[in-house]
């Protein structure tokens, strides 16, 4: 056992569990060390089972000025840049309690370590959602999810930050902060919520979440156009134009689109979810817009349309091999087929231009984030080999807010312990 591992025992729970560097399988080291730089090697994994505990961690880490990887299940622990010389890693795993579900109120509270999809069965039994749509809905914490801002498809009607209602956070001193509330009217204090969704755990640890919940629509319907990039930019310009309200909507790259087995051509897939009738009159009359352009259609319903929707995600984030590389990229909307259109695997948010691209060149990588660029967009890398991460700028941010960051970045982290390395400029 050593000395930090030691320390932590001495003052933590018979219960927590502490895991040395040495006594971690081969496979759980090198999914640490996909998140890490190469010449780091923590000394262990803790597990804290309370918010309690996680602040005693902290607490006694920011003594001893030991540097602090943050995760929930790990799932995303190999985004964003390297973690530099880190000394233990903590998870919220075990922190992953309900503490409020306020039916009439449609808002939800609980730890940071609760996985989604767990929440999602929590909230189905009262017919409501919370509506986002994480890269591995399956094993993503909540507190992942929004240190990411983790979400998708989803964005066409909802975000991670305009659904969070309150946080609790352990600062870098261990000291427990809170901002918001529990309900929707709240005003109470800095809107820390949306300072800390994507801070990718730089800031303090996310240790409990109240977010705004939805009811489950009655109806869903999907409709995919496929074919030729000029028809389908007509198609989006029509749809954006029109009365028509999609939850999601996206363009799709032609491989994608090969590789779901939905025809040929790149495509556009639009969601509609709301009363059965609505939803069948949106489905014909954006059907009825591809069929004038020439554009093959389909609607997709029931568990053949649940089914596309969690494929399409996979698609994305499976790794075909060790060099594949996952990015997130944004753009011009108005620049989103052409883009899409250059793109083998990947999708583009037709309303905000944000997508996700999956690559297996890292050759490709500079040429499409100066397309992006070129477009007043950006490219980030989220997964990819650490040494490919080691001699590339992931983030390749080049606004002026730096200097901002890294004044925020000392105001909460003055040591620079959490999670130091992972954020835009080394933060």
């Amino acid at each position: 056992m050593n000395s930090i591992a030691s320390t932590l025992i001495s003052i933590l729970s018979p219960e927590t569990s502490i895991i040395s560097w040495e006594n971690l399988t081969p496979t759980q080291q090198h999914h640490i060390q996909q998140g890490i730089d190469s010449k780091s090697q923590p000394s262990c994994v803790i597990y804290p089972h309370s918010q309690a505990e996680l602040a005693t961690v902290l607490t006694t880490a920011n003594s001893h000025k030991w540097r602090v990887l943050t995760c929930g299940s790990g799932s995303k622990i190999n985004w964003g840049g390297l973690a530099k010389n880190i000394d233990i890693i903590v998870s919220t795993e075990r922190i992953n309690q309900l503490i409020e579900h306020a039916v009439g109120d449609l808002t939800v509270t609980v730890e940071a370590g609760m996985k989604f999809a767990q929440i999602q069965e929590i909230l189905a039994k009262h017919h409501q959602f919370l509506a986002l749509d994480p890269a591995f809905p399956d094993s993503a914490t909540i507190g992942g999810i929004v240190a990411t801002a983790d979400t998708s498809s989803l964005r066409q009607r909802y975000g991670v930050r305009d659904q969070l209602l309150g946080i609790t956070f352990i600062r870098a001193d261990g000291q427990i902060a809170k901002a918001g509330g529990r309900v929707v009217k709240n005003v109470a204090g800095y809107d820390l919520m949306k300072l800390f969704t994507g801070a990718y755990g730089t800031l303090g640890i996310i240790s409990q979440v109240t977010f705004r919940v939805y009811p489950i629509p009655e109806t869903s319907g999907t409709v995919i156009l496929t074919g030729k990039p000029e028809a389908i930019s007509q198609a989006v310009r029509t749809l954006q134009g029109s009365e028509l309200t999609p939850t999601q909507a996206d363009l799709l790259s032609s491989k994608l689109v090969t590789n779901l087995d939905l025809g040929t051509g790149i495509g556009l897939i639009a969601r509609f979810q709301t009363i059965s009738e609505s939803v069948q009159e949106q489905s014909k009359r954006l059907l009825a817009i591809g069929e004038k352009l020439g554009l093959h259609g389909v609607i997709y319903s029931g568990n053949d349309e649940a089914d596309l929707w969690q494929r399409l995600p996979e698609q994305i984030h499976s790794h075909v091999s060790e060099s594949t590389i996952t990015c997130k990229i944004g753009l011009l909307p108005t620049a989103a087929v052409e883009i899409i259109n250059q793109i083998e695997v990947g999708l583009i948010h037709i309303s905000s231009g944000l997508g996700l691209v999956r690559l297996e060149n890292q050759d490709q990588i500079l040429p499409l984030r100066n397309l992006c660029a070129a477009n007043s967009g950006f490219l980030s890398v989220l997964s990819a080999p650490v040494e490919f991460k080691e001699r590339f700028d992931v983030w390749g941010y080049t606004g002026n807010g730096l200097q901002v960051m890294r004044r925020i970045k000392e105001q909460f982290d003055s040591q620079n312990i959490l999670s130091p390395g992972r954020f835009v400029g080394g933060i």
